[in-house]
């Protein structure tokens, strides 16, 4: 597995199909209690991300959108509609199908969301650099993946939701690696090293092997380079040393870690390549702030839910 598929493959949705709308003009669906990221995909017509803050972006049948969280947003046909808007609440802790115009869809926007709980630290190596909304446009690959998924939500059955979530779990992931190779995608600095000759294989060796104690040497011996040309290539790509980022790195895998009950924090250290709970625990503290008892602490105190489905406000109809 490389190490993009390594970081995505915990985000996962849970309960993730809170709406398939099929909407009348003029209308607007207001999405509070956002998620870390939430999906928007057309499956008929088109309609505007707008969120708190910034630009809205148009969404079109086949396209992507994910709006990163937890600030509100709508989903609406004319973002320049102004004026308070008649609503009701729909959703909220479970999945909900909402349908304004339960007849012919010929016209009709029909959208797909699903929300995505990202509580995991790995995923936010990648994640972290997200603008606010972002929109990928139809690469032709995902039609039948939409036909589907439409069909599924309309005859249900046993497993629908496990099945939802799974394929929108594909759709999200194939959406951000779209994203991510797009020119004007923001991409954390490690991101484009991962392509170089030289930084490349010293940069997957530290996140296949993660435990292992890696030197500046020895991972210049996988590069087939000198430690001085490794050391200075790696500072120029990445923006720290090797050693330095793997530290980072260790600790992000720790901090996931950690929110496992069943691991001391001795086992946490040995996982993640440190010997002994004390020199773990003095690194641990040095990079995130807090000791890892005191971390784990804070996540048995419980952090601000947003494993729910947030709540979508549907605009009525008017005229």
């Amino acid at each position: 597995m490389d190490v993009v598929d390594t970081l995505l493959s915990g985000v996962r949705g849970r309960g993730s199909v809170f709406g398939k709308s099929v909407l009348r003009p003029p209308w607007s669906l207001r999405f509070t209690d956002a998620p870390y990221l939430t999906l928007c995909t057309p499956l008929r017509g088109a309609g505007w991300i707008v969120p708190s803050t910034g630009t809205p972006r148009r969404v079109a049948t086949g396209e992507a959108a994910i709006v990163r969280g937890p600030d509100p947003f709508s989903f609406t046909d004319d973002p320049a509609a102004s004026g308070p808007v008649p609503s009701r609440e729909v959703g909220g802790a479970s999945p909900a199908t909402v349908q304004e115009d339960p007849g012919e869809l010929s016209g009709r926007t029909v959208l797909l969301a699903g929300a995505y709980d990202v509580r995991a630290e790995v995923p936010h190596h990648l994640l972290r650099v997200l603008p606010t909304v972002l929109v990928v446009p139809d690469n032709g690959d995902c039609g039948p993946l939409r036909d589907y998924l439409e069909a599924q939500i309309a005859t249900g059955g046993p497993g629908r939701q496990t099945v939802l979530d799974r394929m929108l779990d594909w759709l999200l992931v194939c959406a951000l690696r779209d994203w991510f190779d797009r020119p004007e995608a923001e991409r954390p600095q490690w991101y484009g090293a991962l392509g170089d000759d030289v930084v490349g294989p010293a940069l997957r060796a530290l996140h296949d092997r993660p435990a292992e104690p890696w030197t500046t040497a020895s991972l210049a011996a996988r590069a087939g380079v000198s430690r001085t040309t490794l050391a200075k290539r790696f500072t120029e790509l990445v923006g720290e040393g090797p050693v330095t980022y793997l530290t980072r790195w260790r600790m992000t895998l720790a901090a996931d870690l950690l929110a496992r009950p069943e691991l001391t924090v001795a086992a946490v250290a040995r996982r993640v390549g440190y010997a002994d709970a004390f020199g773990f625990s003095a690194a641990f503290k040095r990079v995130r702030g807090v000791s890892p008892t005191a971390f784990r602490q804070g996540l048995a105190a419980g952090e601000p839910d947003n494993t729910r489905a947030p709540r979508v406000e549907v605009a009525d109809p008017v005229g």
